[in-house]
């Protein structure tokens, strides 16, 4: 299990940096404070026509994203390969896969070595040298 778990990890950890990367940098974008409209512009926007906003709500049409929000679509296709097409699916998929392995060979692999230490008579603790 520990060679799979090294050979792979040579692998995958350039794919799964920039997964990690691009889901930061989508939901930073997508966190980015927006500055709410003035009263001009709220009040210079119009429904369309035959349209009646009902009572006690807002309407207006959406507003354009600008700034690093307008990033937020683009991050999400890189984080999620579709921007390298099929080929970039599939890696982002199996990055997903070489992710689930990664998380459960590491616990095997200490669950293993903290019963080799027990065996041993050595003492207990969460972590060691």
């Amino acid at each position: 299990m520990r060679k799979w778990h090294r050979w792979l990890s040579v692998f995958f950890a350039v794919f799964l940096l920039f997964i990690a990367a691009t889901g930061l940098l989508s939901h930073g974008a997508s966190l980015w404070p927006v500055a709410e409209p003035s009263a001009a512009e709220l009040a210079a926007q119009q429904p369309p026509a035959g349209f009646t906003c009902p009572e006690g709500w807002r309407c207006s049409p959406p507003r354009p994203e600008t700034g690093p929000r307008a990033w937020v679509g683009f991050f999400h296709h890189l984080h999620s390969g579709e921007e390298f097409g099929p080929a970039g699916t599939a890696i982002s998929i199996l990055s997903g896969f070489a992710l689930l392995f990664f998380a459960f060979s590491g616990l095997w692999l200490y669950i293993r070595m903290w019963r080799e230490r027990a065996r041993r008579g050595a003492q207990h603790r969460w972590f060691w040298k």
